[in-house]
């Protein structure tokens, strides 16, 4: 039987819907895949099914993955600054990734043996929310002004980050600590980081430009994302993923034309632009 190439997205279980933007299940065909894995603000654990789980901390530029033929990976990808528990700052698994293992140890074996013994890799994925949804129980809270910081940096309402800073009552300097902290990155390459990935949801669901500025098409797109204009995201694309936006959305000009599912992940962030902006 021949095995096709498909990946599709899938919202959370509604308990994690707070630290997790998408989970989703990726099953590669007769040939290895080359995977392209793009920085969001989050971490990510992928789980093999017959394999390792992994945890892909905070990303700054693509990293690239050949993943085997007839492979099944289950994913699960955490929203900035909301990560499972770990026994370290993410400042220090910026563009790493470390076995599952490593960080959680007996209760990362017991993981992998329960998505093994799963009939399908949608049981194997609802069984692996099941166990972050336990490990949370006994996490330390987020920091809540990090959250409050990762909302007011999401791309389509553009705010300095001093005057984000003097909001949350805090100096440039300690903001840009907890951020590294519980994110990763500072606020503004993460800044720069959601301003992408807000084009890319305009494109992954075929929005039409809204016509600012009088621009259509890739430009109006990134004039809505938030860039100055075309050659501006177009510089950013290239520094963020390796690629021209062209090339990124599969030679499309303003639609992401890979043709997989990616609506679980691109909804609710573009839900965010009904928020109103940060008074500062």
């Amino acid at each position: 039987m021949t095995v096709m190439e498909s990946y599709v997205e899938h919202p959370p279980l509604p308990g994690l819907a707070e630290v997790v933007r998408t989970v989703w299940i990726q099953r590669t065909g007769e040939a290895a895949y080359v995977q392209r894995h793009l920085p969001t603000g989050g971490v990510e654990i992928h789980f093999p099914v017959g394999g390792h789980p992994r945890l892909i901390g905070p990303l700054t530029g693509p990293r690239i993955e050949v993943i085997p033929a007839r492979t099944t990976l289950l994913g699960v990808r955490f929203h900035p600054g909301a990560t499972p528990p770990l026994p370290t700052v993410l400042e220090d698994l910026v563009d790493q990734r470390l076995g599952l293992v490593d960080l959680w140890g007996s209760s990362a074996d017991r993981l992998t043996e329960a998505v093994a013994r799963a009939g399908t890799p949608e049981l194997a994925l609802r069984c692996a929310q099941a166990h972050l949804l336990h490990e949370y129980r006994g996490a330390v809270r987020a920091d809540p002004l990090v959250g409050e910081a990762v909302k007011a940096l999401m791309p389509w309402h553009p705010v300095g980050i001093g005057a984000l800073a003097a909001h949350l009552a805090l100096s440039a300097s300690q903001l840009r600590r907890r951020c590294l902290h519980a994110v990763g990155v500072g606020p503004k390459v993460l800044q720069r980081t959601l301003r992408f990935q807000g084009f890319l949801a305009l494109a992954q669901a075929g929005a039409t430009a809204t016509g600012r500025c009088g621009a259509d098409g890739m430009a109006g797109l990134a004039v809505d994302a938030g860039y100055a204009d075309q050659a501006h995201l177009g510089r950013e694309c290239v520094r963020l993923t390796g690629l021209t936006p062209r090339r990124l959305l599969g030679g499309s000009i303003d639609r992401c034309a890979c043709g997989h599912e990616h609506s679980a992940s691109f909804v609710p962030f573009l839900a965010t632009r009904g928020r109103p902006p940060l008074r500062v």
